[in-house]
């Protein structure tokens, strides 16, 4: 059986490619297995089918893991989607991890024009809909791994008892810390982190004030940070308490001091977004290049 923890490694990328021009996605998966990063994780929102960009991405390297940060599950029903991750898995030759998420109801509700019911019923009843769906082509030559993006405790229950782990987002060393205590050891636990290379903390607020304007008002994400600690008044103000905890900046040792203290907590994989100043969507080559040699090995 493969060793997820040892091929994924100990860092990856989390990034938004539907920002770039597909030759600028496919330089930037080129880039990430020449600085030895283990896998480049992709969200799906209202851009690229992520199963298709990925496919794509996969052809054009030889060892980078692809994970999907999240593939929302109000998209495809169950049978879909087990097609999408096994026929990914064959593909890859098992370089493919499946990241599942119920997103939020904005999204879901309000721009889908999808019922958005009760989160955790829906992905048990999901998961158990997958499981009793059949699939009758060759497939991967080992199952994909399933990951939840949890937050709560009720979700990261779930995603130990019914899936290969957790892939949390917009969280804390603290968070990770709670995820691992309820995910028990065995599970992988692959966290997000934003960073942003940049001594100034003017400019490293500001950047993450703008990478907050898209997830402020999601609830799911609100109430992560309510349960965290953090008061309505510090998150709708964006107290630098609150900025800083979510993400880090500074010179490369701070943001590989960060990434530390997810791995410390008990993160097996730490997802870097580093976020470019002045350029949103577009992530920042020269702080990965930095991160790659240092960050997740000491």
């Amino acid at each position: 059986m493969t060793d997820w923890r040892a091929r994924l490694g100990t860092l990856g990328v989390w990034a938004p490619t539907d920002g770039l021009p597909l030759e600028e996605a496919v330089s930037l998966a080129r880039f990430l297995e020449e600085q030895g990063y283990g896998a480049l994780w992709l969200p799906e929102t209202l851009g690229r089918d992520p199963f298709v960009h990925i496919a794509h991405l996969a052809g054009q390297t030889e060892r980078l893991v692809f994970a999907t940060g999240i593939a929302n599950i109000h998209h495809r029903l169950p049978g879909p989607m087990l097609q999408a991750a096994n026929a990914l898995g064959e593909l890859t030759d098992g370089r493919f991890v499946l990241g599942m998420g119920v997103s939020h109801a904005p999204l879901v509700q309000g721009l889908r024009g999808v019922p958005y019911e009760k989160p955790l019923a829906t992905m048990r009843a999901y998961l158990q809909g997958m499981d009793a769906s059949p699939y009758m082509a060759r497939g991967p030559k080992e199952p994909v791994p399933r990951l939840l993006a949890a937050l709560g405790p009720k979700m990261l229950e779930l995603a130990g008892s019914h899936a290969d782990g957790a892939h949390p987002y917009w969280t804390t060393p603290e968070h990770t810390k709670q995820a691992r205590a309820i995910l028990g050891p065995d599970k992988l636990l692959c966290v997000e982190q934003k960073v942003v290379l940049s001594e100034d903390a003017e400019v490293a607020r500001g950047t993450a004030i703008g990478a907050l304007s898209t997830y402020i008002s999601l609830p799911n994400y609100r109430n992560s940070w309510l349960r965290l600690g953090f008061t309505e008044e510090q998150i709708d103000g964006h107290d630098p308490a609150f900025l800083d905890a979510v993400v880090a900046w500074g010179d490369v040792d701070a943001l590989a001091t960060r990434v530390q203290e997810h791995l410390d907590a008990g993160a097996d994989h730490v997802c870097v977004q580093a976020l470019a100043p002045g350029a949103p969507f577009t992530p920042d080559r020269d702080a990965l290049a930095a991160l790659s040699g240092v960050a997740g090995r000491r």
